[in-house]
């Protein structure tokens, strides 16, 4: 994946899409092969280093915390948070009480880039399925990620939420120069969103290319005929 694009994978049902997703991220060990992040072999790390290497992932059905608000949610995402230490908490309170301060203050300007600002203090399980896509999207934000792996984010969200979130992902990418990556079943979202498109097809590429050349390859197309789009 070239750094700073926003690459669309596609595939029919059991093409490997999501197995790809778990496998970079650490929740599958490969049986052969390489996974190489900017000159790295990452392939034997566990998922919490390969956080820290800069990759945050979504999942299909998002997993906030639903007794937690919005702003809580994002506000536990940084790690190696000194309040994390019993010690630091009893003998250096205003330590903690200035990196929340900082915390806190990125969240701000996380749910501002999100549109979220409204829903600052609300439970997260009380999100709409596009508020809680818009949540997932803000969590990895707040990680300061190089890359994104973003699984089905248009998946229960409405057309007008869809949108919005498109545009963050855009916005994301050029402003932020955060790598995506997207697993999505809608081809006119990944159409309008991707380039370039990767097409898998059991386990393995089919086609990749612009969205002009992925509409036009007759490979895909049969693929297609085959099964329902993931």
């Amino acid at each position: 994946m070239r750094e700073g694009t926003i690459t669309g994978l596609i595939g029919p049902n059991g093409a490997g899409k999501t197995t790809l997703f778990n496998l970079i991220s650490g929740f599958t060990k490969p049986d052969s092969g390489a996974i190489v992040f900017q000159g790295e072999q990452i392939e034997n790390l566990p998922p919490h280093k390969i956080f820290r290497k800069g990759i945050v992932r979504t999942f299909q059905i998002p997993r906030e915390l639903k007794k937690m608000t919005v702003l809580e949610n994002l506000m536990l995402v940084p790690g190696k948070q000194s309040g994390e230490h019993l010690w630091v908490s009893w003998f250096l309170p205003r330590r903690i009480s200035r990196e929340e301060q900082a915390i806190r203050t990125q969240a701000d300007e996380v749910l501002d880039f999100l549109s979220l600002n409204h829903l600052r203090d609300e439970h997260a399980g009380n999100l709409s399925s596009g508020q809680k896509k818009l949540l997932e999207l803000g969590r990895t934000l707040m990680a300061q990620p190089k890359m994104i792996l973003l699984d089905e984010p248009g998946a229960g969200v409405n057309p007008t939420l869809m949108k919005k979130l498109a545009e963050d992902i855009r916005r994301s990418s050029t402003e932020r120069g955060i790598t995506f990556v997207v697993i999505e079943h809608d081809m006119d979202l990944v159409m309008n969103l991707c380039n370039p498109i990767v097409v898998l097809s059991n386990g393995s590429t089919l086609a990749e290319g612009t969205p002009e050349e992925i509409r036009s390859n007759q490979d895909v197309l049969d693929a297609y005929l085959g099964g329902q789009v993931r």
